[in-house]
């Protein structure tokens, strides 16, 4: 997958940007609060539907606009792929794939498919467990759109069992709620178990490399249940869900264990350790997809060099051959021995090519 094309309008402080990155490595360089990010987070837009910064499409929009624009046209090994996307401050936003406009977001996945680390990405690591289902369903969603769909239906279930046990109900109504959330649920076990154990094994590869074996790597699937048990354990919690109103068992309360050398990486990590972790992880999703879909995705990296040591900066950068890569940076220093093929200087949401070809 190549991002031949990024044009956006009134997108946050960008008025207008034509963005051609190259096949490479694109660098987006100038101070904070310019717009770079900005630019990563619109290709990413485009991938998944949302933004990595807020759920408030709002805040997407330019301010004194009414209606923002983003578009990617990326070559697949399938062929040409574009995705458009419309932001309204009045009306629902309107996408379109390859010139068709789409009724379900699900349509939108995998047709773009992209990576993307930012300083938010430690979350992976330092957050809670809510934060470590979002990066799964997030990149799951990506490469199977029927594992969004099922998300889907496993949230709706979730709330209307929720809804029912609020209000004390029990017998056939509570029955077939249980019954719709253990189809999806399993579907969603078994996805997350699959996708974890190929994130895992490149992961403890990554993470070694980067580190200079100095650290191991391990990352586990905590499932709440398993596809087997779902329904007898969540019919067993009812009585003790109807008292505390909230179902207790099921992919919702999932979690993924990350350990370096053993130890919990949130409770007993470095900032570098937990860093190179996150970092370890999203490289390996580079491999997951690439092992899927045939073709390696857009890595996007949010001014992320200048947070490593130069050990691991120099591994970093071995790991991008072969891969596009859109990144940010504030100090092109940081970049010393990367093969940058294309230079946008950013300042004031205006994006100018300085080196590469325009």
């Amino acid at each position: 997958m190549t991002v031949r094309r990024l044009t956006v309008q009134n997108y946050r402080n960008i008025a207008s940007a034509d963005i051609v990155p190259d096949a490479g490595v694109t660098v987006f360089a100038g101070d904070n609060a310019q717009g770079k990010t900005n630019l990563l987070e619109a290709i990413y837009l485009c991938c998944t539907g949302r933004s990595h910064r807020t759920a408030r499409e709002r805040e997407l929009i330019r301010s004194g606009e009414n209606v923002a624009r983003v578009c990617v046209r990326a070559d697949s090994r399938l062929g040409e792929r574009t995705v458009e996307i419309a932001l309204s401050t009045s009306e629902r936003r309107r996408v379109k794939v390859d010139g068709a406009p789409i009724a379900k977001s699900g349509e939108l996945m995998g047709c773009v498919t992209g990576v993307l680390f930012a300083p938010e990405g430690l979350r992976i690591v330092q957050d809670g467990p809510a934060e470590r289902r979002r990066f799964i369903d997030m990149e799951l969603s990506q490469l199977k759109p029927s594992y969004y769909y099922a998300l889907q239906r496993y949230a709706r279930a979730l709330k209307q069992r929720g809804e029912l046990l609020r209000a004390g109900a029990q017998g056939e109504l509570l029955d077939a709620w249980d019954g719709q959330l253990v189809s999806a649920g399993q579907e969603i076990i078994a996805a997350r178990r699959d996708y974890i154990a190929r994130l895992s094994a490149y992961a403890s590869e990554i993470h070694a490399s980067i580190s200079g074996k100095r650290e191991a790597l391990d990352v586990q699937y905590a499932p709440s249940t398993d596809e087997e048990r779902f329904a007898s354990q969540l019919f067993a919690a009812r009585e003790g869900d109807l008292r505390r109103m909230v179902t207790s068992v099921g992919p919702h309360r999932d979690d993924l264990r990350l350990l370096i050398g053993g130890e919990d990486a949130r409770a007993f990590g470095s900032q570098g350790q937990q860093r190179t972790a996150a970092i370890s992880l999203k490289l390996s999703e580079l491999h997951v997809m690439r092992d899927e879909t045939g073709e390696w995705p857009v890595l996007l990296l949010d001014d992320v060099m200048s947070e490593l040591d130069p050990a691991r900066r120099e591994q970093l950068i071995r790991r991008l051959e072969g891969v596009q890569v859109v990144l940010t940076c504030t100090d092109a220093s940081d970049l010393a021995g990367a093969p940058i093929a294309k230079l946008y200087a950013i300042r004031a949401g205006q994006a100018l090519c300085v080196e590469g070809k325009p």
